[in-house]
């Protein structure tokens, strides 16, 4: 079908919508950044949709704008609440985005350990199996007969029989569970032959028994229930949180407030007086800032450094050589002083040593036919004069005593 005028305009217009990426492919190595947001690349994220329809599970987060820089002497300045925020198009809570439709879909992997594969997720939580399949105890669609029968075998009837120390599931009667001779105990169940165990969301505790489980943990209240808080009194839960805290000003995002005025980091973290909020930490703060703190002791290295332990380094793709060492993105540092030398290797008497047609000029080797190139603007020309007092320190300027 083809449009003309206005519709063809606004017809070529939708086709030009982008949708965000997710940070990382692999979503067992997700890693939390920032309260809920996961992975590692924020410069990633774009609009996710801008028709209604898909627009109905769509919300507005922000974040802290650090996140989204990528250069060393870049900072990023916000368009958010103020330049200390990015505001981002996230999916809404209980929905997750689908790579494929590029759009929010409902989320289900609270319930179902597959999040509902072998199924259809009708809204948040909720996953309604296909024909022939039928949920088990963990929320997993499995095939029925004549198919297969968990821990069973199928007669030509369709029937399920269970193997030994198994016993036919109550109200589907289409597999088998685990069968223990004795009832288990509070919030606990039967999770092989003779054997129980604290239901999912709660561990088993050396005095009480099997208790909820809350992440992060529910701070000024209890836990009652798997990830759900009751506060103790004077005590609130802010909107889309579920700590307890104190009414405060801040943001406190990954902490707690104490006070009106006063927020308690969670470990890994620190406060960040900018965003009022809690921004992981990093050793050595990721090389000397040669990278951003993604989550307590993860760096995200700035373009032109990589990942050496803990720390970011900066990277030369070109050998600096025995007598030298990469001090800058594709830089080499000679010698004691460590005269900078772009483009060439370090020699055995500490200096640049260039490529054969080129010579060494302030901090890098050129060709003689690019000299007047590197020197036709004034930004070039004061780096070459910063360059100059730092050339002249390496290699004499420490001898002298000013």
């Amino acid at each position: 079908m083809h449009f003309s005028g206005p519709l063809a305009v606004f017809t070529a217009l939708l086709t030009l919508v982008a949708f965000p990426v997710q940070i990382k492919t692999d979503s067992t190595a997700s890693t939390e950044l920032y309260g809920d947001i996961e992975n590692s690349e924020y410069g990633d994220f774009e609009s996710l949709s801008q028709t209604r329809e898909r627009q109905q599970h769509l919300c507005h987060r922000e974040v802290p704008s650090v996140f989204f820089q990528t250069e060393r002497d870049s900072p990023v300045r916000g368009n958010g609440s103020t330049i200390y925020f990015h505001r981002i198009e996230v999916c809404c809570m209980g929905y997750r985005r689908d790579p494929y439709a590029h759009e929010c879909v409902p989320d289900c992997s609270a319930s179902s350990p597959d999040n509902c594969r072998n199924g259809f997720c009708r809204s948040p939580g909720i996953c309604e199996c296909f024909a022939e399949f039928v949920r088990n105890e963990h929320g997993a669609c499995i095939h029925t007969c004549p198919i297969a029968c968990q821990h069973g075998r199928c007669y030509l009837n369709g029937t399920c029989a269970c193997h030994q120390d198994f016993v036919l599931d109550q109200e589907s009667r289409q597999f088998c569970r685990p069968k223990c001779s004795q009832a288990c105990g509070t919030h606990e169940e039967c999770v092989a032959p003779g054997q129980c165990d604290c239901s999912p969301g709660y561990r088993r505790t050396p005095d009480m028994g099997c208790q909820p489980v809350c992440a992060p943990d529910c701070g000024f209240g209890k836990c009652v229930a798997p990830n759900q808080c009751e506060c103790f009194a004077g005590f609130i839960k802010r909107p889309n949180r579920n700590v307890c805290e104190a009414e405060c000003y801040l943001n406190c995002e990954n902490g707690l407030c104490e006070s009106r005025y006063k927020c308690h980091c969670r470990e890994g973290y620190r406060y960040d007086v900018n965003t009022t909020s809690c921004l992981p930490e990093c050793s050595d703060n990721c090389g000397q800032g040669n990278g951003m703190c993604i989550a307590p002791g993860v760096c995200r290295c700035f373009l032109g450094y990589e990942v050496h332990g803990a720390d970011c380094r900066p990277k030369c793709e070109r050998s600096c050589g025995k007598y030298g060492r990469c001090v800058a993105p594709e830089i080499c540092g000679c010698g004691e002083g460590q005269q900078h030398c772009r483009n060439g290797s370090c020699d055995d008497v500490e200096h640049c040593s260039c490529p054969p047609g080129e010579t060494h000029f302030i901090d890098r080797c050129l060709k003689a036919d690019r000299l007047s190139q590197h020197l036709n603007t004034s930004e070039k020309r004061k780096h070459f004069n910063r360059q100059l007092a730092y050339e002249f320190n390496a290699l004499i300027g420490r001898l002298f005593s000013f």
